[in-house]
C-alpha cells in the first residue's frame, strides 16, 4: 500500500503525493556476468519515467539494495538517449562461476532481484503503472481476466 504521507514538489512547485512501487512497474532489466562482475541494464518502459529511474537508482542505493552480495563498489553509467542505466557490480559472484562455492554463481538473476527494489514515485505515476511487468493485460483462453 502506498505511503500517502510522503510529499514532494514537481518542477512547477506543486505538492505531489508520493507512493512506493517496485522498480518492475517502471522498467525492465537484463543482466549477465563476466568473471566476478555482474552487469545490469535497466530500461524505462516509457521515456518520461527515465528521470525517476535516474533519481532512484543511484550507485549507493543499488549497493544498499544488494548488501553483502556485492563486495566491490557499484558503478553507474547513464544512457539518457536510451532511457536506460547500466550498472556494474564488481566482486558480486564469489570469484565467478568457475571458482565460486556459491550454488549458482551467475549474474543472470540480478536483474530480477533489482526489479524488486522499491522506489518512490508520484501517486499518479504509481496508479498508471501498477501491474506492469507482472502479468499481461489479456484474457486467459477461458475468457477470465488475468488480473485486475
Amino acid at each position: 500500500m502506498p505511503d500517502r504521507s510522503q510529499r514532494a514538489r514537481n518542477p512547477r512547485g506543486e505538492t505531489l503525493t508520493m507512493a512506493t512501487v517496485n522498480l518492475v512497474e517502471l522498467a525492465h532489466a537484463r543482466s549477465g556476468d563476466k568473471g566476478d562482475v555482474v552487469n545490469i541494464g535497466v530500461v524505462a518502459y516509457e521515456p518520461e519515467h527515465y528521470p525517476l529511474l535516474a533519481e532512484a537508482l543511484t550507485a549507493d542505493r543499488v549497493q544498499e539494495h544488494f548488501g553483502v552480495l556485492v563486495k566491490g563498489r557499484v558503478v553507474r553509467y547513464v544512457r539518457p538517449n536510451l532511457h536506460a542505466l547500466h550498472l556494474v557490480l564488481p566482486r558480486a559472484l564469489g570469484g565467478g562461476g568457475t571458482v565460486s562455492l556459491m550454488m549458482d554463481a551467475q549474474g543472470k538473476v540480478f536483474s530480477t532481484a533489482l526489479l524488486r527494489m522499491e522506489v518512490e514515485v508520484p501517486e499518479e505515476t504509481a496508479q498508471r503503472t501498477r501491474g506492469r511487468g507482472r502479468l499481461p493485460e489479456t484474457l486467459y483462453l477461458n475468457g477470465e481476466e488475468t488480473h485486475g
